[in-house]
């Protein structure tokens, strides 16, 4: 009890990461097709346009190794105190997030880049909140 609540910002900002990245992996494995079909219509006029399927692979994955240390890095943080793996876990989600908005701008979809940033922000403030 005593590492939750000296670390209750570390932990509660995982827990957004980790309902963020799994539910949107698990959503991605779930509705596999539909989201291939929606994105290569939205990035039809891109130089993405032919690597949709591919690209949507590397970012599923992302997010579920994102989730999955974000979930181990928790665990770790309330039962030693210990932050390597929720910093390893913002770090990969951090990552995703840059790629999703690079996607985003490159669509020249400027209001979904504007709703990855406010994502961002607490990935990168928990970053900050994890260095040692």
């Amino acid at each position: 009890m005593e590492h939750i609540l000296h670390n209750a910002p570390e932990v509660l900002l995982l827990l957004f990461l980790i309902i963020t990245f799994l539910q949107s992996g698990l959503d991605k494995i779930m509705d596999w097709k539909g989201n291939v079909s929606w994105l290569k219509g939205h990035f039809a006029q891109t130089p993405f346009k032919n690597t949709v399927p591919f690209l949507l692979s590397v970012i599923l994955l992302m997010e579920i190794i994102a989730g999955l240390l974000c979930v181990v890095g928790a665990y770790e943080i309330i039962v030693s105190g210990a932050s390597d793996l929720a910093f390893y876990g913002a770090l990969v989600a951090s990552v995703s997030l840059l790629m999703l908005l690079l996607g985003q701008r490159i669509a020249k979809d400027y209001e979904g880049a504007k709703t990855i940033v406010i994502y961002f922000i607490p990935t990168v403030f928990l970053l900050f909140l994890l260095q040692n």
